[in-house]
């Protein structure tokens, strides 16, 4: 199968640079498609081509694509297409016993014109292309003229400054005019994150209030998590750390992470007055089949790193400058016929260090 592979590969490869890019009809209409010739021919859907007009396509084709030696190119019966004027037919190349994938084409009706169109279906809602139902948020309802999906890893520093600096001017900027949602995306090669995103949902399930306290006390002491600088100096898990550490280096054990980030949760929950035996089962059965679901929504979404965050559809990666962020979102609201709001609204003063005793300032 490996000379299909490649020979679809060529194939496509060859013929989006040549109609995509470079091709125009010897008219030089600048349409971006080719022409196969200037013969009055019709096209009709269920009306097999001519042999005249098999061999036009058939030598239009082996001008542009690279194929083996020896390949044959077969060429369906017209079918019905979406563009006015335009019927679709199919063509798959053989060569060596083997044969690609059809291929499709449109060509015009009057017989003068071969072409490739790349279709997008841009009917959606862009505030609702990125699922975020259920999870919790901030900001305005789900029914704000911008939505913003952030995916977050509760252990990566760049979330943590993102985080920060970023959300509270969101809000302080756009009140309710922006919804903002997270989802789980805790990467691999942080061996805490999964934990700590089974727990702050835990906390979620009863108090969205707790869930966000929780978020920000992570993200703001994301560098002390597993230390005994989060602790009493007493804790006998660091009493038991193994090793010595340079003086003033904070040493990260993983039992450590688990549990101070299991005791913030139940110190949260506690002062949410959330049922504490519902919570406290769900912390130590560490269910991460909602989480790994996320993780799939993500992996189909093609990301791989974070934080990436969604502005009503539009994708962004990285903690990318306030003002480039300001800026799309004042697009979005104006797609939605929303005025943004004036220039020179200050952005948020950095946040004070949030506490899990208490509500966030």
């Amino acid at each position: 199968m490996r000379i299909i592979h490649r020979l679809t590969s060529v194939v496509f490869a060859t013929l989006v640079a040549s109609f995509g890019c470079y091709a125009q009809s010897p008219a030089g209409n600048g349409s971006g498609v080719s022409a196969v010739s200037s013969s009055p021919e019709g096209v009709r859907t269920g009306v097999p081509l001519s042999p005249a007009m098999e061999h036009r396509i058939e030598v239009l084709l082996r001008s542009k694509a690279e194929l083996p030696p020896g390949a044959t190119i077969s060429v369906t019966t017209p079918q019905p297409a979406t563009v006015p004027g335009y019927e679709t037919v199919f063509v798959t190349f053989t060569a060596e016993g083997k044969t690609s994938r059809p291929i499709s084409f449109l060509i015009a009706n009057d017989g003068k014109t071969l072409a490739q169109f790349v279709r997008y279906d841009i009917s959606a809602d862009p505030r609702t292309m990125i699922p975020d139902a259920g999870r919790p948020f901030r900001g305005g309802p789900a029914s704000a003229p911008v939505v913003m999906v952030n995916f977050d890893d509760l252990e990566c520093p760049f979330c943590a400054r993102f985080h920060d600096s970023l959300f509270p001017a969101i809000t302080q900027r756009y009140g309710d005019k922006v919804h903002i949602a997270y989802v789980d995306f805790p990467l691999d090669q942080h061996p805490w994150a999964m934990h700590a995103a089974v727990d702050v949902n835990c906390l979620a399930q009863q108090s969205q209030t707790g869930y966000w306290n929780l978020v920000d006390y992570i993200h703001h002491h994301h560098d002390e998590i597993g230390t005994a600088s989060l602790t009493d100096s007493s804790d006998a898990n660091a009493k038991a750390t193994a090793g010595t550490p340079p003086a003033g280096t904070p040493q990260h054990t993983l039992e450590r992470s688990y549990a101070q980030l299991d005791q913030l949760t139940r110190e949260q929950g506690a002062f949410q007055k959330v049922d504490a035996a519902a919570l406290d089962a769900c912390v130590k059965k560490q269910d991460t089949s909602a989480i790994n679901a996320e993780l799939r929504e993500g992996a189909s979404l093609n990301i791989d790193s974070t934080p990436t965050y969604y502005i009503n559809g539009a994708k962004y990666e990285g903690a990318l400058p306030l003002d480039y962020i300001f800026s799309q979102i004042d697009a979005a609201l104006r797609a939605e016929g929303v005025a943004p709001p004036p220039a020179g609204i200050p952005a948020a003063a950095t946040p004070k260090a949030p506490s899990t005793s208490g509500p966030v300032q």
